[in-house]
C-alpha cells in the first residue's frame, strides 16, 4: 500500500511547567488512537543532568525538528506534541532574554494549527529539570503574548485532568 504524503494536523499542548502537558498529551493519543511527540529538551537534558546554556537550546530546537519530522513521517491524521519550538523561544527569551534565529525562524515555519495552552492552575510538581515553581502565573501570561506572533489557533486550558482531556478534545474537534 503506498503511502499518504499528506501532512497530519499539527496539535501542540504548550505552557509554563507542571501544568500537566506530559499527561494530557498521552490521554489525547489514546483518545485519537494515534501517538504523540514526547519533549525533546527533557531527553537532552537528561544527558546533561539538567546543566544548559543558551547555546544548547539551539541543539535543543534541531532535536525537537528531528523528532517531529520523524513522528510526522509515520502520521497522517493528527500530530499531537508534547511542546515544540515555542516553548524554547520562551524558555529563551525569559532566562536569557533573547532567542536565537534558527528558534525563531522554524518556531514560525513549523507553527501548529491548533495550540492548548495549559493554565497553571493544578499543583506544582517537583521534577529536578524544572526551574520555575513560584512564577507560573507571569510565565503563563508570556505565553498567551508571544502565541499570538503565530497564526495558530490558540485554546486555553484548565481544570482538573478530567476538564482539561474534555476541554482539549473539544477544542481539536472544533478547530480540525
Amino acid at each position: 500500500m503506498e503511502k499518504n504524503n499528506a501532512k497530519p494536523i499539527k496539535i501542540v499542548v504548550t505552557g509554563p511547567e507542571s501544568c500537566g502537558k506530559s499527561s494530557l498529551c498521552e490521554a489525547l493519543a489514546l483518545h485519537f488512537q494515534t501517538s504523540f511527540v514526547p519533549e525533546y529538551a527533557r531527553e537532552y537534558l537528561d544527558k546533561t543532568h539538567g546543566v544548559y546554556t543558551q547555546d544548547d537550546l539551539v541543539n535543543i530546537a534541531r532535536g525537537q525538528v528531528a523528532l517531529e519530522d520523524t513522528y510526522q513521517s509515520d502520521n497522517e491524521g493528527l500530530l499531537i506534541c508534547d511542546t515544540s519550538l515555542e516553548v524554547i523561544r520562551v524558555w529563551s527569551e525569559w532566562k536569557y532574554g533573547s532567542c536565537d534565529a534558527y528558534i525563531l525562524e522554524k518556531a514560525h515555519e513549523r507553527a501548529p494549527h491548533l495550540f492548548l495552552l495549559l493554565t497553571p492552575d493544578i499543583p506544582w510538581q517537583a521534577d529536578p529539570l524544572r526551574e520555575n515553581p513560584h512564577n507560573r502565573d507571569e510565565i503563563y501570561k508570556y505565553y498567551t503574548q508571544l502565541l499570538n506572533d503565530y497564526s495558530s489557533k490558540i485554546v486555553a486550558i484548565s481544570g482538573d485532568a478530567k476538564a482539561r482531556l474534555s476541554k482539549a478534545i473539544d477544542a481539536i474537534r472544533a478547530n480540525i
